[in-house]
C-alpha cells in the first residue's frame, strides 16, 4: 500500500503531538526540564513542522473551501479563548492567591517565615534530590518564592545530574539541602518523615546568618532545666532556640569570675534559691557593659537581686496575682492563672493583637518610678480589670477575695522591658513575674512561646526574627472501633454505590 503526502503528514503530525504531550508530562512530574524532556519537546516540534511541510498543499486546498473558511473563524475564536485562558493562568501562577480555611492556617506561611524570607539580602537555593517531584513540597516552595527574588528552588534528578549531587554534597535520594554562597545545610525531615516550614526556615537562617549568637542560661539556683522533658522543664525552649540558629549553653556563676563574653543574652529562668552577692555583682557588671538579661521569677521566690532591679527602676512584687475574670476556664485553669490580653507598646508584643498569654502563678513586675527617663521602660503585660493581688494563699484555701488593705486591684503589670544606653552600647533587661509560661506544658498555649522567643530575639537585637511562629496542627484523626471500621467499609463498597444504582433504575423506570 502506497501512502500519499496527506497520509504521511497526518502520521508525522500525530507523532509530533504525542512527543510534545510526553515531554510536557515528564516536565510536570519532574519539576525540571531535563535532557530527555528537552529531546521529546524538540522532537515533537520538528515532527509537527515536517507534517506542515508535507501537507502544505492539502492545507491550502482545505482552507479554500467555504465550509473550511467558516470553520476557520470558529477555530480562530477558540484559539483566542485558549490564549486568553493561558495568559490568565500564567498571571495566576506568577501572582497567585490561596485561601487557607484550616484553623491553624497550616497551609499558610507564618509571619516569622515571611519576615525572614522577605528580608533576605543574599541568594538562597533549596535543592531537593529526587527523580520525581513532590507536589506538596513544590506548593510550599512556590509560597517561599513569592516572598523574595533571592529565594530559589530546584528539584534535581541525581541520576541525570551527578555533578549537582557532588556540588551540594547530597548522599541519599530525597536529600533536601539549603545553600547560600559556599555554605550548605542538610535539612533533616521531621518525625513524620516530611520536610516542614520550620525546617526550611531554620536552614535559611543557618546559611545566611554571619554570626551564631549564644544564649546563656544561669544554673545552680534551682532554675528550670534545658534537658528536662517533663512538663515543668525547658527542653522545648532549648530545641526552638537551636532551630532559630542560637547556641545554647549553661553558665555556673559560682565557678565563673565573669559572665563569658560570648553570651549575647543571659537568661535566669525561675530561680528557687538566692543569688550570692558576688553573683549579683557579676550580672550587674555584665549589664553595665551593655549586656542583655532575661529574668523570670515566680511568686514566693526571692532571688536576692533587689539592688540590680532597683538600679533598673523595676519593682518585683511580693504577691500573687488573682484573675477573677473567668477567662482561665478556657484553659481549664483557676483564678491563680492570670490571662493577659493587653500588651504594652513594644517590639516584643507588636503582633499579638487581642491574642492571649497565660501565666501559671504569677507576681507583679512594675516600673518603680515612672518619672525617671533612664532606663527607657515599658510594662509589657497587663491583666484584666477584674484581677487583684494577694500576699499569698494558705494551704487548702478555696475562697479568694480582694482585700484593699493587703492587695492591689487590676489591671496589673506582669512584666517590664527596659533598655539603657551604657557607653557605646545599649543594655537591655526584661523581667517577667513567672517562668512556668515557657515550660514544656504551657509553651505551646496561645502566644506563650512567641512571648518567650520574641523576648530573646529583642534582647539579642535580632528584631527581624520577632514575629508569630507557626503552630503545630491540631490532631483531628478519628479513631474507629473494629465494628465501626467494618460498617464503614461495607457502606463505601456496597450501600453507597447501591443507592446510586437504585436511584438510576427508579428514574429510568419512571421515564420509560
Amino acid at each position: 500500500m502506497k501512502w500519499d503526502r496527506g497520509e504521511w503528514a497526518s502520521t508525522v503530525g500525530s507523532i509530533g503531538v504525542a512527543l510534545l504531550i510526553a515531554g510536557y508530562v515528564r516536565y510536570t512530574r519532574q519539576g525540571e526540564l531535563l535532557t530527555l524532556g528537552k529531546v521529546l519537546l524538540i522532537g515533537g516540534g520538528v515532527f509537527i513542522l515536517a507534517a506542515i511541510v508535507l501537507g502544505f498543499r492539502g492545507i491550502l486546498a482545505f482552507f479554500s473551501l467555504r465550509s473550511s473558511q467558516l470553520g476557520t473563524n470558529t477555530t480562530i475564536l477558540t484559539l483566542a479563548v485558549i490564549v486568553i485562558l493561558g495568559l490568565l493562568n500564567f498571571a495566576g501562577n506568577r501572582h497567585h492567591k490561596r485561601f487557607d480555611l484550616t484553623t491553624e492556617k497550616i497551609h499558610t506561611l507564618s509571619d516569622q517565615t515571611r519576615q525572614i524570607v522577605r528580608g533576605l539580602q543574599k541568594d538562597v537555593t533549596i535543592v531537593r534530590f529526587d527523580k520525581m517531584a513532590d507536589p506538596s513540597v513544590n506548593d510550599m516552595m512556590d509560597e517561599y518564592r513569592d516572598l523574595s527574588p533571592h529565594f530559589k528552588f530546584r528539584n534535581v534528578d541525581p541520576d541525570e545530574k551527578p555533578e549537582v549531587v557532588k556540588q551540594y554534597g547530597a548522599t541519599h535520594k530525597g536529600d533536601v539541602i539549603a545553600a547560600s554562597g559556599s555554605r550548605t545545610e542538610h535539612i533533616e525531615p521531621g518525625p513524620e518523615g516530611s520536610i516542614g516550614e520550620q525546617d526550611i526556615t531554620s536552614a535559611i537562617l543557618k546559611v545566611t546568618r554571619d554570626k551564631l549568637k549564644t544564649v546563656c542560661f544561669i544554673t545552680d539556683h534551682g532554675e528550670r532545666s534545658l534537658t528536662d522533658q517533663a512538663g515543668e522543664g525547658y527542653s522545648q525552649v532549648d530545641q526552638e532556640l537551636k532551630r532559630e540558629n542560637y547556641n545554647v549553653r549553661p553558665v555556673d556563676l559560682v565557678s565563673e569570675s565573669a559572665i563569658p563574653p560570648e553570651c549575647d543574652v543571659v537568661a535566669i529562668a525561675g530561680p528557687t534559691q538566692a543569688f550570692f552577692p558576688q553573683e549579683e555583682s557579676l550580672v550587674t557588671k555584665y549589664l553595665d557593659a551593655g549586656g542583655k538579661v532575661f529574668l523570670l521569677v515566680d511568686p514566693e521566690k526571692d532571688p536576692k537581686l533587689d539592688d540590680l532591679l532597683a538600679a533598673w527602676n523595676i519593682n518585683l512584687g511580693k504577691n500573687l496575682v488573682i484573675d477573677a475574670s473567668g477567662i482561665g476556664r478556657l484553659f481549664q485553669t483557676g483564678p491563680t492563672f492570670p490571662v493577659v490580653l493587653d500588651y504594652g507598646s513594644s517590639t516584643i508584643t507588636k503582633d499579638f493583637g487581642h491574642t492571649m498569654t497565660i501565666f501559671p502563678n504569677a507576681r507583679t513586675v512594675t516600673i518603680a518610678d515612672r518619672g525617671k527617663t533612664d532606663p527607657q521602660s515599658v510594662e509589657l503585660l497587663k491583666t484584666s480589670a477584674r484581677s487583684f493581688t494577694t500576699p499569698g494563699l494558705k494551704k487548702g484555701q478555696v475562697e479568694i477575695s480582694y482585700d484593699p488593705k493587703t492587695g492591689t486591684a487590676g489591671p496589673l503589670s506582669l512584666g517590664v522591658a527596659a533598655s539603657w544606653k551604657k557607653g557605646d552600647s545599649s543594655a537591655r533587661l526584661v523581667v517577667i513575674g513567672n517562668s512556668a509560661f515557657a515550660a514544656n506544658q504551657w509553651i505551646a498555649v496561645q502566644r506563650n512561646g512567641d512571648l518567650f522567643f520574641n523576648t530573646i530575639n529583642w534582647l539579642a537585637q535580632d528584631e527581624n526574627l520577632i514575629s508569630i511562629r507557626p503552630k503545630p496542627p491540631t490532631n483531628r484523626r478519628v479513631t474507629l472501633s473494629e465494628a465501626q471500621a467494618i460498617w464503614l467499609h461495607w457502606f463505601d463498597l456496597l450501600i453507597l454505590p447501591g443507592l446510586f444504582i437504585l436511584s438510576g433504575v427508579y428514574i429510568w423506570w419512571k421515564r420509560r
